[in-house]
């Protein structure tokens, strides 16, 4: 795998306000003796112009972000948000632009395209990445990697072979939590009620750590629980994988 060329699409989020979660996608490849390049060209998907009905406007971003990904064997994303929209809505401004070259490089890019639990289960056959994390922690499946993109366990196989780690199951796991990326800034008051929703099943799990593959969500989600005061913290799946708390 060492000669497998993998480039780290870390996404706007995670650059701007989750920088560690970047870095323990990277910690944690590495352990798997994976190299990953970092090419600094990316900027957004462009999935916020897309969902809210600016596709002219995602084609510059579209360029830019086949230009910068061009050439690795696999490109893994610590977001299933972001993921989706590459394998899916970059298609639909391609084709709305007219353009034939940038539709089939956006196709090739997006076969390549991998959310991080994808990547290690589907691509290097792991699910035991060698964390420990010695906490009760419950799994919120957020709605692109779960009906986009069709991860299923595999972020579960992840956390299950954490060592230490005991992981309890989130009641009406699959409903979405309320962010829904823009949705959350024009349907505010809808979106903070299905949060709190969501962070009531979270609070019941008696968890010390809610865990999930996409900031975005949990963004929503942690601010929520903190003006809740439930003394419950959110994690990213990636800081988990490569956490070795409490390993002898």
């Amino acid at each position: 795998m060492g000669a497998m060329r993998v480039g780290l699409m870390v996404t706007c989020l995670n650059d701007a306000l989750f920088p560690g979660t970047g870095r323990a996608v990277v910690e944690v490849l590495t352990r798997l003796g994976v190299e990953v390049d970092f090419p600094e060209a990316q900027t957004c998907c462009g999935q916020p112009m897309v969902n809210t009905g600016y596709l002219d406007e995602a084609v510059p971003v579209v360029r830019t972000n086949v230009s910068a990904f061009e050439g690795y064997d696999a490109v893994v994303t610590p977001s299933g948000s972001c993921a989706g929209s590459v394998r899916h809505q970059h298609r639909l401004v391609a084709e709305r632009a007219g353009d034939l070259g940038l539709a089939e490089a956006v196709a090739e890019l997006a076969s390549k395209v991998h959310e991080l639990s994808e990547f290690l289960v589907d691509v290097l056959g792991v699910t035991d990445v060698g964390a420990s994390f010695p906490r009760r922690v419950t799994y919120h499946p957020t709605c692109h990697s779960l009906r986009l993109l069709g991860v299923g366990d595999r972020p579960r196989r992840l956390l299950e072979a954490v060592r230490g780690l005991t992981l309890v199951d989130l009641p009406a796991a699959e409903e979405c939590c309320g962010f829904g990326g823009t949705f959350a800034v024009k349907n505010a008051d809808v979106s903070a009620a299905m949060g709190v929703d969501k962070v009531r099943h979270v609070e019941d799990t008696g968890a010390e750590v809610l865990v999930a593959g996409d900031n975005s969500c949990l963004m929503h989600l942690g601010g929520l629980l903190s003006r809740a005061r439930s003394g419950v913290r959110t994690m990213h799946l990636a800081e988990i994988l490569a956490s070795t708390e409490g390993a002898s």
